[in-house]
């Protein structure tokens, strides 16, 4: 499997349910982290074009049939898409990891199955949410409903298109809401493909259009007076900025930002199983996700042989083409990612850490936005690169000494989002998860399970997604009087 050969071109774009041209002739193009040429042009949505996707939008979800259909009709319809996804998950892997730099071994089931599992488990949790429920009022009967909460932007990056696509839009259009989803300027070509398969699944129109488009369109759709939810996915600093645009309206926002999760190896833990399921956890996404372990805490009394097996396992790693299905690290997005990780690497270097492994470009690689698997050892938690998001393949290796240091360097950050901890004692890595303030957490494991709540603490963001937390975000809730001594027929 090599690079793609021929330029994937579109030239127009998905409003409301059907393919039309833009208003503008601003075009998008598509450049390959690993050839650094243009691999696919799309056009550039204009605030004309946000304008045109969300009156459709607010026209559906106010008048057309999506909202009123019987959970079990959307169910179908969005059936429909999962399963076209089985089929084309192989199309999907490829056309993101040639945009991303993603390795496709990696690609089919993290950007492709993973998606589609999204929407499987958006399905699973919206069979058996409560929509309706009586209760008993302190002056008769009440009756709770969760409706729809209207039209919704769904705002993506470029790491996990499809995944963090599906994590708004499955849960939105099973809500009976309608959306407009705005996609990253680096990853437009698989979006097409989703607009294929959802306008071949049946949904009306009006009730999906999908836009490319750079950070001031987004910030257009944000600020819309006529969408009723944000659902954004992205930087802390672009989640303020959100929103701030937002709150003019009192827009009802979701964000799900940025991490610095620590992976905890306690002293009892198997060095070598801890190896195995951080390394891949780590130098995820070739270091470009935002729930990746990038903090690996280390016992002093074992420091120097985690040490030396965390620098020989990220040595090992292979790095090249994220086409050939034997690369393990791909190059970053863009250019200004490759600068972003290695003056981080300088800045490392400055503030006293160690390099145990990498710290350069890889000399097997000529061309491309690369940078080494990198490991730094003697990092002090107080170091910029222990405390910012760095979104690149550079992993620190923090010694401390008892378990409560262990919890204290793990907490001491601006961000909550994820975290692992490692130990022959499951009772005792629970206790540990326990008292860790960050949304999600694995003991002996990395995992992000689509039916449970997914978010974080502090910088990490505001809301849920997933679960039936996360499919509540997209509704709001009515309460309704009954007369004393009501009874339902």
């Amino acid at each position: 499997m090599t690079e793609l050969t021929e330029l994937v071109e579109h030239r127009q774009l998905f409003i409301g349910g059907e393919f039309t041209d833009p208003l503008g002739t601003e075009v998008i193009e598509v450049i390959s982290p690993h050839t650094e040429q243009v691999i696919g042009r799309v056009p550039h949505a204009s605030e004309g074009d946000v304008d045109r996707a969300v009156a459709a939008a607010r026209q559906a979800f106010d008048e057309g049939p999506w909202p009123r259909m019987s959970l079990d009709e959307r169910i179908a319809v969005i059936t429909r898409i999962k399963d076209a996804f089985a089929v084309r998950h192989e199309e999907f892997a490829r056309l993101i990891s040639a945009q991303n730099g993603t390795p496709y071994s990696s690609s089919v089931m993290v950007q492709a199955l993973a998606a589609m599992t999204v929407w499987d488990s958006a399905i699973t949790v919206a069979r058996t949410f409560p929509y309706e429920e009586r209760r008993d009022g302190v002056l008769g009967p009440l009756l709770v409903r969760r409706e729809p909460v209207g039209v919704v932007a769904a705002v993506v990056p470029w790491n996990v298109p499809q995944f963090t696509a599906a994590a708004k839009l499955a849960p939105a259009l099973l809500a009976g809401c309608t959306a407009v989803l705005k996609v990253s300027p680096e990853t437009p070509l698989d979006a097409y493909l989703l607009a294929e398969i959802a306008a071949e699944a049946g949904l009306p129109p009006g009730v999906l259009s999908i836009l490319p488009a750079d950070r001031e369109v987004s910030e257009y759709l944000v600020g819309h007076q006529d969408v009723d939810k944000v659902s954004f996915t992205g930087s802390v600093a672009a989640g303020r900025r959100v929103m701030e645009v937002a709150s003019r309206n009192l827009t009802r926002v979701t964000l799900e930002l940025g991490g610095k999760s620590a992976a905890v190896i306690l002293p009892d833990a198997d060095l070598e199983a801890a190896v195995a399921g951080i390394v891949p956890f780590a130098w995820m996404l070739n270091g470009q996700a935002c729930v990746a372990q990038t903090r690996i805490l280390a016992p002093r009394s074992r420091y120097d042989e985690i040490a030396e097996a965390f620098a020989a396992a990220a040595g090992a790693l292979r790095v090249g083409d994220p086409l050939d299905p034997t690369t393990e690290l791909g190059p970053l997005v863009a250019q200004r990612q490759q600068r972003r990780s290695l003056d981080y690497i300088r800045l490392g270097q400055e503030e006293g850490a160690k390099i145990l492994t990498g710290g350069n470009r890889p000399p097997s690689q000529e061309r491309g936005w690369y940078v080494e698997p990198t490991l730094f050892g003697s990092v002090d938690n107080s170091m910029r690169i222990a405390r910012e998001e760095i979104f690149g393949p550079v992993i620190c290796l923090i010694p401390y000494g008892d378990e409560a240091e262990a919890v204290r360097i793990a907490d001491d950050s601006p961000y909550g989002l994820s975290g692992s901890v490692w130990t022959a004692d499951t009772e005792r890595g629970i206790d540990v998860a326990r008292r860790v303030r960050t949304g999600t957490y694995s003991v002996n494991t990395f995992s992000l399970d689509m039916l449970g709540p997914f978010g974080g603490y502090k910088n990490s963001g505001l809301g849920r997604e997933f679960g039936p937390e996360g499919y509540g975000e997209f509704f709001e809730h009515k309460m309704i009087h009954l007369p004393a001594g009501y009874q339902e027929a």
